[in-house]
């Protein structure tokens, strides 16, 4: 399963702009800025994301403990502006509460309602970014010594993500500080993104690097995935009476969809059915009554991928999670559609691997609309 929770709340602070709040900018800016060769100031993301839906289904054993994995996934609006070929970015619990705000990068006079690089703007008296010893990155030469964030360091309390020659589309496992999040008393106060370690302080790592916010018009908000393992295996009594697909490769297969419906509402965990059989059926002839037992794609032999047909991006990949599962009536795969955009056409993919290490793929227009 791939489950999707969007941004609670997301802004970025800029060191050289360091009273002005942009929680309200469509962009989501993360950059260093120089003057020739000289650094002056760097820019970094908050990013948070409401759990208590997905620590609730983990207590609930509806979402494994075992297997799931959790990414934190920015979308880039363009390319690598000024970029040096390889670099990695970081992202660290942060330790203090903060307000989205409502700013924008060209307001003038600038908005300072929100989050800036010195203050948090909380109601608490440690309104402002407090010094602290987590915030080791903050500082370099004469740049300045207070403000951008504090957040904790250490086992479990940090992720990264290198970048050669590529998109900046990120796509990071925060798997460890989701976990510590559940497990220990430790708040959840969102992410703070930035450039790793002394790439954030040295003069020789450049970006500027846009990615959509949770203000923008697009389907490209900041995302939390949870990936887990949730098929049910594809043998022994869960099959009941089904026969096995033949997956010699020397049979052309088909599968179908079972009872697919026009629409499904946001809210729904549904269990699509899969049919299989072969594509062509021999005729034969008896004098005795014929039952007909359905086929089931042997364990491990078929998974499933979901595509928004409008953009043409994949929201569900053919992964490790997304196996098949089946019981006595046919395969299946259960999906939670709360992370899919409303009003919008999805088309399922499906994809066979055949003993002849063939795999195909089928597109046969097997398409659902997401309600509200």
């Amino acid at each position: 399963m791939h489950h999707f929770i969007y941004s609670k709340k997301d802004s970025w602070i800029a060191e050289l702009s360091s009273s002005a709040n942009f929680g309200k900018d469509e962009i989501l800016e993360l950059k260093k800025e120089y003057d020739k060769y000289a650094l002056k100031g760097v820019s970094r993301i908050l990013v948070q994301f409401d759990l208590a839906e997905v620590s609730q289904s983990v207590r609930n054993n509806n979402i494994s403990n075992d297997t799931a994995k959790y990414y934190l996934k920015l979308y880039g609006t363009e390319g690598n502006k000024d970029s040096t070929a390889e670099y990695v970015l970081a992202a660290y619990p942060l330790s203090q509460s903060w307000e989205e705000g409502t700013g924008k990068k060209f307001n003038n006079p600038v908005t300072k309602d929100g989050v800036t690089w010195d203050n948090t703007n909380e109601s608490f008296a440690y309104a402002s970014w407090s010094k602290a010893v987590f915030d080791t990155n903050s500082t370099s030469g004469s740049r300045s010594t207070t403000g951008g964030g504090v957040w904790i360091t250490g086992s479990n309390r940090q992720a990264s993500q290198s970048f050669s020659y590529q998109s900046t589309d990120m796509e990071m496992d925060v798997t460890d500080i989701v976990t510590n999040w559940f497990s220990t008393t430790a708040s959840n106060n969102g992410f703070v993104v930035k450039f790793s370690g002394s790439q954030e302080t040295d003069t020789t790592t450049r970006g500027e690097f846009k990615f959509f916010s949770s203000n923008t018009n697009t389907i490209y908000w900041p995302k939390l995935e949870v990936r887990w393992d949730d098929h049910k295996p594809c043998t022994g009594s869960n099959t009941g009476s089904l026969t096995q697909l033949t997956m010699s490769g020397l049979v052309d297969n088909y599968l179908y969809m079972k009872h697919l419906r026009k629409q499904y509402r946001e809210t729904e965990k549904v269990k699509f059915r899969v049919g299989a059989r072969k594509r062509y059926i021999q005729k034969t002839f008896s004098t005795s009554p014929q039952t007909v037992s359905g086929s089931f794609i042997p364990e491990g032999s078929g998974s499933y991928s979901i595509v928004d047909i409008a953009s043409g991006e994949t929201v569900v990949p053919f992964s490790a999670y997304t196996s098949m599962s089946c019981d006595a009536t046919s395969n299946y795969f259960i999906q939670w559609l709360n992370g899919f955009s409303p009003d919008r056409i999805y088309k399922i993919l499906y994809k066979l691997k055949y003993e002849d290490k063939q795999e195909i793929i089928y597109d046969d227009d097997f398409e659902f609309k997401v309600v509200r």
